[in-house]
């Protein structure tokens, strides 16, 4: 009887110890991932959804030259360079599969609001002394999603000059504010696709060359009319080029 009860005791307190540690893994604090976006599922060819999209967002700046990666929730054959491209870049093995070592790299270099490491939303926001994302040729949640696209692309392009800092002198401007500064008032920073760049570190061809890489279907720089003094970089689809100074 004495032994039963030795038995009854420590299984007890096995049970409260094992409820102790669940109760301790339910109530910690989420891994860094969760404050932005998790992947629940290793991706490939052939895959689609929502978490893909999510990927896209992320690699689309790592596709190749003059690649424009549609962001359309379809793993396809752009994706896996671009998924390929990123692995190569990150030390990883290059298989184009998007497993848990790939999204671990993502985790590292993006902040809890999404956006990677080296650019913020507060770099991009309206224009002309009023901030916010309103007033745009597009609603604001619109607006806030292309920047972040043009963002991860401008990270990876810095991240291919070398980790050189790059600077942005403009983002999202509402239509009221692209005209002032001499715009149409319906161009590609009222919809939040375009950001402009400077850098102390690296020359503006330089930028513009890089930019051919990372993902851009709009780059104008040097020799363009009215930029001679920047890049402007803008994830629009198709492929529209100018900076004859710099030889594009």
């Amino acid at each position: 009887m004495r032994s039963l009860s030795r038995t009854r005791a420590f299984l007890m307190a096995a049970l409260v110890t094992l409820t102790s540690l669940v109760a301790l893994t339910a109530t910690s604090a989420p891994a860094h991932a969760d404050e932005c976006y998790s992947w629940g599922r290793t991706l490939s060819s052939g895959a689609s959804g929502t978490d893909v999209s999510e990927l896209q967002v992320r690699v689309a700046g790592w596709a190749g030259y003059g690649v424009n990666l549609a962001i359309d929730g379809s793993y396809g054959a752009q994706t896996v360079a671009a998924v390929r491209g990123f692995q190569t870049a990150h030390g990883l093995g290059s298989d184009g599969v998007a497993g848990p070592s790939t999204y671990a790299k993502i985790y590292e270099l993006q902040d809890a609001d999404c956006t990677p490491a080296h650019f913020s939303y507060a770099e991009v926001d309206g224009g002309c002394g009023v901030g916010g994302y309103s007033g745009g040729s597009v609603g604001e949640a619109t607006v806030k999603a292309n920047l972040l696209r043009a963002m991860w692309r401008a990270e990876a392009l810095r991240q291919r000059l070398g980790n050189q800092p790059l600077t942005v002198t403009s983002g999202f401007r509402s239509q009221a504010c692209d005209r002032q500064v001499g715009g149409s008032g319906t161009g590609q920073h009222t919809y939040g696709t375009a950001i402009d760049l400077v850098s102390s570190s690296v020359s503006l061809c330089t930028i513009a060359g890089g930019a051919r890489y990372a993902g851009f279907g709009g780059i104008f720089g040097p020799g363009y009319p009215g930029h001679d003094d920047h890049v402007h970089v803008d994830v629009r689809s198709g492929r529209t080029w100018s900076a004859p100074s710099c030889g594009i």
